[in-house]
């Protein structure tokens, strides 16, 4: 199983379109995906037209069950998109008063890896979509994934965003004794403007290989998938931004469409 997060400090830069577009192609290339919506104002939920002001059921059930010390199943968190081999564990708005509630409770942020390890039969790949603030969620996101994902959008404030995303992780890194593969991916690129290109530019002169060789461009179809509750990649598969999109899920995997991950 592979578990990928997608994470920025700055929000408006496409991390939520991000992790529905990938998931919605993983599922089509036959991978069984669960989406995980970290994020209290529940974007991604609200995607899939689950309300984060009533939800039940979801991510925050993991935490308070960790709070209370009390067994939880993660399964039974689990709600479907619609969309075959997609599936969502959803956000309430209580996420964010967690970091009050968890205080300095020992154990806490491997709360969410924990989950995760006890779905590991039933997914090929989990994708996180993290809050844009530090704290208990995204250290909980940063310590389960093995792949992080830093959506940065093509303007010049977005590149102060990707700043302190970078110290962030710099110091997450040295309480996980270990290192975390990571690959900016510039977004909302739109060619018809000098401070797209300009940002575009100055993305590579300053992290270089660190940063995805495409990018992902400006595209309404994004939108009207949003509207239509339906993954872009089937709401419209030959999208220019389904296209791109395609060709960071090659770079990721590592292998052609339709190939299934074992196990």
């Amino acid at each position: 199983m592979k578990v990928w997060a997608l994470a920025n400090q700055k929000g408006g830069v496409g991390k939520t379109t991000t992790t529905v577009t990938l998931g919605g192609l993983l599922a089509s290339w036959g991978f069984r995906t669960l989406m995980l919506d970290m994020d209290p104002h529940g974007s991604l939920s609200g995607y899939f037209r689950y309300d984060p002001d009533t939800l039940e059921r979801g991510t925050y059930a993991l935490f308070e069950a960790a709070i209370n010390q009390r067994p939880v199943d993660p399964d039974y968190q689990v709600q479907p998109t619609g969309t075959e081999g997609l599936d969502l564990l959803p956000a309430s708005v209580a996420l964010a008063a967690l970091d009050r509630q968890a205080g300095r409770r020992q154990g806490m942020g491997l709360v969410l890896k924990n989950a995760i390890q006890a779905l590991a039969t039933r997914y090929d790949h989990v994708i996180i979509d993290c809050p844009p603030m530090l704290g208990v969620l995204l250290i909980n996101a940063l310590a389960a994934c093995e792949q992080l994902l830093i959506p940065v959008q093509t303007e010049f404030l977005a590149l102060k965003g990707l700043e302190r995303m970078l110290h962030t992780l710099q110091m997450v890194l040295r309480s996980r004794r270990g290192t975390l593969p990571h690959l900016i991916v510039p977004t909302m690129f739109d060619r018809r403007t000098r401070a797209s290109i300009d940002s575009l530019q100055l993305l590579r002169s300053q992290y270089g290989g660190a940063v995805w060789e495409g990018f992902i461009p400006i595209d309404t179809r994004f939108r009207d998938a949003s509207y239509a509750g339906m993954p872009p990649s089937l709401f419209d598969p030959h999208s220019r931004g389904v296209a791109a999109y395609s060709a960071l899920l090659e770079k990721l995997q590592g292998a052609t469409p339709g190939m299934r991950a074992a196990g």
